[in-house]
């Protein structure tokens, strides 16, 4: 018996994947992650039996991801082209618990829905990979017949699969840190992109600003007003707020990973809010040459979450010196909300490198004047 761990979202792409692989020989067991979407699970597993699946693991990961996933992209504010990383962070969180499955199912094989185009083709295969080289991988979507979406729609059809065609036009992925949008009238980059494209941030945008005060504990938000409060029901609640306020929105033209750019909407108003704010207290108690070598290694973090490389080797050296930045981000940062923007307006620390005696142009000032001539000297000798 071939036993198979289907990554699976209950799309039309999976659920006929289901079905393709019983044809093929398989015993599919569908792995389904909660990691935060709006999603009936329940319904998603009946779906995933009424397309052939012979088993489905509904798996809590919200968790893991928030203090596994997105906390460490968090401290290295790793970014890529822009973006904040939602559905690159949630693939190889998946691709882990898919590892786990197959061994606890001693199942020889692991499966996606992804494209050939796609980057999450690239995120689960590497991920296994580097994980467990003895599983061996099938990507459907690569290898079968169905040349359209009409012809797939066809085939689920012919063999009884539950459909729900009155979805989106747009291809969605959506967790708890954001939402990627693509396809429809985004694929046209001229167009604007229409209305009902944003997901969760408010195109209507609220007039009267809010502000917030976010306390950090090396490099971890702990603290909204004042008050003790869970990653994960931060990230909710900044989510809440700022979509509010239309924050976090993007539009972007990117680089994928295999060489061609796609156009592509993403939603994340806490991941906003938190990387502007935990950046602001970064400048306030890093020294210049540690700031400016972290910014360096921030964008290389992005670089290997958006290619997939999560396990890497790098990563996790990376991360010895980003956890050692973190041991002076301690403090508060005063952000306000208002008309699409996140403004930082105020922050403190008691690990602070700013010294007013020394900025201030008052009557208090300690800054010796006379001694910037000297060292304007010095520094202008080799020119």
């Amino acid at each position: 018996m071939k036993k198979i761990i289907l990554a699976y979202s209950g799309g039309l792409d999976t659920s006929v994947c289901v079905k393709w692989l019983n044809d093929k020989g398989y015993y599919v067991i569908a792995a389904i992650a909660d990691l935060g979407q709006k999603a009936n699970f329940k319904a998603l597993e009946k779906k995933a039996i009424s397309a052939g699946a012979k088993k489905v693991y509904i798996s809590d990961l919200k968790k893991e991801f928030v203090q596994d996933f997105i906390l460490p992209a968090l401290k290295a504010e790793g970014v890529y082209e822009d973006y904040y990383l939602a559905t690159a962070l949630g693939r190889p969180l998946i691709a882990e618990e898919i590892v786990k499955i197959a061994h606890r199912e001693k199942a020889d094989y692991v499966a996606h829905g992804c494209t050939g185009k796609g980057n999450d083709q690239v995120r689960f295969e590497l991920s296994w990979k580097i994980l467990d080289s003895s599983l061996q991988v099938i990507a459907p979507l690569r290898e079968w017949e169905f040349k359209t979406r009409e012809e797939e729609i066809e085939y689920a059809k012919k063999n009884n699969i539950v459909l729900d065609l009155k979805k989106s036009v747009y291809s969605i992925d959506e967790n708890l840190w954001g939402v990627s949008i693509e396809c429809g009238e985004l694929e046209e980059p001229w167009n604007e992109p229409p209305t009902d494209a944003w997901q969760t941030t408010a195109s209507k945008i609220v007039s009267s600003p809010i502000y917030l005060e976010i306390y950090f504990e090396k490099g971890m938000p702990v603290k909204l007003n004042n008050k003790e409060i869970s990653f994960e029901d931060l990230i909710t609640e900044l989510n809440k707020l700022g979509g509010k306020f239309g924050i976090g929105r993007r539009d972007l033209v990117e680089d994928r990973i295999v060489g061609i750019k796609s156009r592509e909407l993403y939603e994340a108003p806490a991941a906003e809010i938190l990387y502007k704010a935990h950046h602001d207290l970064e400048r306030l108690v890093l020294d210049k040459q540690t700031l400016d070598f972290k910014q360096l290694i921030s964008l290389k973090y992005g670089e290997i979450i958006y290619q997939g490389l999560w396990f890497c080797g790098l990563k996790s050296a990376l991360d010895g010196f980003i956890d050692f930045t973190q041991k002076r981000v301690c403090g508060t940062v005063k952000l306000k909300l208002c008309h699409g923007r996140c403004e930082i307006v105020g922050r403190r620390s008691e690990h602070s490198l700013y010294k007013k005696k020394l900025a201030t142009y008052g009557k208090d000032s300690e800054f010796d004047q006379k001694a910037a001539e000297g060292f304007i000297k010095i520094l202008g000798m080799g020119y």
